[in-house]
Order: structure tokens, then C-alpha cells, then sequence
């Protein structure tokens, strides 16, 4: 049993505004339904940042200003559909570096592993299973040639505002001094087209949210009943967060068997799943100069729906 989702599943459950974190999505099944997210022609992201590392590689390896070889390190790779771009330039271009991506789903590590042999033969690639934190810090400094560090998809809009800075500064005390970090910004845009994106009419978002009820059910013999329970999420335009919840349908108690625990849900009591915020420009920087980086680029698609801004140690 996993000792940390248990705590964290009692103390987000017991609070009065319950909550749990988003982290605990990206189980094996909960991995394949966010890939399903990413195909939804309303989800921009995916799209807006497989454009710039499509059409913009060369310009991001040539902002490096690397001696090669270097190391790719990338934390939380998923299917590494948008990265796929960015390493067959390097592939194609003959430039010598080595891929490594962390990701904490084993399923989905498989995945990307046998699609990158089978796409990319002559790839370097030392795939890394767990926490990316903890082989980042771990293994990073260790070694002697730079690192791009690759924090894509937006990722970094789900943590609140001091787990944020708390976040950028792991990154920073991991990176040895010509490392840089190559980080993903969802920016702000009309609210419809954020909203749109997040509360989608196919209910995949909903699945996706759900699954995490499944998920507690199998590995704490929990009888959450699905059917008690939707999904809801809203988008404020004046600060940029979006945040997403499980909604109980009716007045209910949930037991876990394994954690011995009873939890007690009101008439439309909401569990807080998710944040994800949207950014300006003006944020990026000030994020950035309070973690002590240093902005150098940031690469824009065609909208400007979406940014990879390069920071330098």
C-alpha cells in the first residue's frame, strides 16, 4: 500500500474543504485517459506546443548554446508526443545527446520506450521510472556534461502559488550551472476557449476526474459509487486559475476498508481535484526572478496560446 496516497487521501478527504491532489490522476488508466485529452480538438495545449517544438527546434537548440554532447532530461514524459519533434531534429541533424526521460507511470514509460526504438533506432535513450524530484536530484548533478531540463505541457500552472516557487527552486539547486530549463506556460486567452478546453462536451475530463474514485476504490477497497458523483470546473479570467472538482450528488459515506477510514459527503459538496493556471508574460518573469532565473527566450506558437520559455541558472 502506498503509504503517502493513503495519508494524503485521509487528509484531503477530511478537510473541510476536501480536496485531493492531482498528482494521484496519472495512475496506468488515468495515463491513457489524458491521452484521450490531449486528442480532443477543443484541448489547445497539446496542438500549441507541438507546434513550437515542431517548427521551432532549431531555434531552441541553438538558444542552448550547448557544448555537446548534452543530456535531455525530461520530467514527466507521457507518450513524448510533443518531445518527438524536438529529438528527431537532433536525431536527423546528427547532434549527439542523450535522452532521459522520467515519468512515474510504468505503463506509460513502456509505451514511450518501444514507440522511440521503433521511430528514432540510433536514439540514446536511459528511460527513468519515479518521482521526477528525486532522480532529478539525485542523478543530475552527478554528471558532468549540461542538461536542458524539459518541463512541458503546462504542467507547472498545477501547483499553488508557493508550491510553485517551492518547485522552481528544487529545479534551480538541481541544475548545475550551464544547465537551462525549458519550461511550458499555458497563457492567458479568451476565457471561452480556456473553458472550452477543460469542461469538454465529450465528458473524457469527467472520466478522467472520476477515475481517481476508481483508483482509491481498488487500492484501499473503497465503495465510492460513481454514479453519486459529477464533475464541474470553472475558469476565473481575472487571476487565471482553472480548477476542477468532484461533485457529490447526494448525502452520502464512503468507507475504505484498507485504510479503515469513513468519510461523510454533503448535497453537492465539492472535492477540489485540480488547478491549473494560466499565465502572462509579466508572471512568467516575475516567477522566474524570484527563483533567481534568468529568462532568456520565450518560443510562441502561432496564436500565442502557449509559450516554452527557456530559463538559464
Amino acid at each position: 500500500m502506498d503509504k503517502q496516497f493513503a495519508n494524503d487521501v485521509i487528509e484531503g478527504l477530511s478537510s473541510k474543504q476536501k480536496y485531493l491532489s492531482s498528482k494521484y490522476f496519472y495512475d496506468d488508466i488515468g495515463s491513457r485517459i489524458f491521452q484521450e485529452i490531449m486528442n480532443m480538438p477543443d484541448y489547445y495545449p497539446t496542438d500549441s506546443e507541438f507546434e513550437i517544438l515542431s517548427l521551432q527546434a532549431s531555434k531552441i537548440i541553438e538558444a542552448l548554446n550547448f557544448n555537446k554532447p548534452f543530456n535531455i532530461v525530461e520530467l514527466g514524459a507521457g507518450d513524448g508526443f510533443k518531445t518527438f519533434k524536438l529529438l528527431e531534429y537532433l536525431v536527423q541533424n546528427k547532434i549527439q545527446f542523450y535522452y532521459v526521460p522520467i515519468d512515474i507511470s510504468q505503463g506509460a514509460m513502456d509505451i514511450l520506450t518501444k514507440s522511440l526504438k521503433e521511430r528514432l533506432p540510433s536514439l540514446d535513450i536511459y528511460p527513468r521510472v519515479g518521482d521526477y524530484f528525486e532522480v532529478l536530484q539525485s542523478e543530475n548533478l552527478q554528471t558532468e556534461i549540461p542538461s536542458l531540463l524539459l518541463f512541458l505541457g503546462g504542467n507547472i500552472g498545477n501547483y499553488k502559488q508557493n508550491e510553485t516557487k517551492n518547485l522552481m527552486s528544487i529545479f534551480y539547486d538541481s541544475m548545475k550551472p550551464n544547465d537551462k530549463l525549458l519550461i511550458g506556460f499555458d497563457l492567458r486567452k479568451n476565457p471561452i476557449t480556456i473553458h472550452n478546453a477543460y469542461y469538454d462536451k465529450y465528458g473524457i475530463t469527467k472520466r478522467f476526474n472520476l477515475n481517481l474514485l476508481i483508483r482509491i476504490n481498488r487500492e484501499f477497497e473503497g465503495d465510492f459509487k460513481l454514479d453519486d458523483f459529477d464533475f464541474y470546473c470553472t475558469y476565473n479570467p481575472e487571476n487565471g486559475n482553472v480548477k476542477s472538482y468532484i461533485v457529490s450528488l447526494r448525502k452520502q459515506t464512503v468507507y475504505l476498508k484498507k485504510l479503515d477510514h469513513y468519510f461523510h459527503f454533503d448535497y453537492d459538496e465539492c472535492i477540489w481535484t485540480e488547478l491549473s493556471k494560466k499565465y502572462n508574460f509579466d508572471e512568467i518573469e516575475a516567477l522566474a526572478n524570484n527563483t533567481k532565473f534568468k529568462v532568456e527566450n520565450h518560443f510562441l506558437d502561432c496564436k500565442h496560446y502557449f509559450s516554452d520559455s527557456l530559463l538559464s541558472k
